[in-house]
């Protein structure tokens, strides 16, 4: 199954948590465009709207599914290995998801002040603007 990760290219904190996910997955199930890229973010209905809500995770497959901010994170944290546990034990805790919703609001409103700014990054995993992963090897799920 592939997904497509919208994140903020220009953002430090943004960035370095991409480049983390693509070591750990090395492409095999992750393609990624930056905010930034208004072409591959119009393929797919998202506005400048929808990115200042955060991180955007798209399911490139039949069911398509869309998840963003938070729901975004642990999503990406349930289909790495052994993440699953992680997400679970931490979305069951008292309180500890408010926690976690709270301070990722604060940290998406902010990231420039608290992490800093940098030119756009472009991942080497791509969404191809042409609706199709960098691959070639899935289509465009939402339009």
């Amino acid at each position: 199954m592939i997904y497509h990760v919208i994140y903020d290219g220009n953002c430090n904190l943004c960035v370095n948590s991409v480049k983390l996910l693509e070591q750990l997955d090395q492409g095999k199930q992750f393609r990624y465009a930056p905010m930034q890229d208004q072409t591959t973010l119009a393929q797919f209905g998202i506005t400048p709207e929808d990115c200042q809500l955060g991180i955007i995770l798209i399911q490139a497959e039949p069911p398509f599914q869309r998840w963003q901010g938070t729901a975004a994170i642990e999503e990406i944290g349930c289909l790495l290995p052994l993440g699953d546990a992680f997400v679970r034990a931490y979305q069951q805790l008292p309180g500890v998801k408010w926690v976690g919703d709270q301070l990722y609001e604060q940290i998406r409103d902010h990231r420039y002040m608290l992490f800093g700014q940098r030119p756009t990054y472009h991942s080497p995993y791509t969404i191809a603007s042409d609706g199709l992963c960098a691959d070639g090897g899935c289509a465009d799920p939402i339009n």
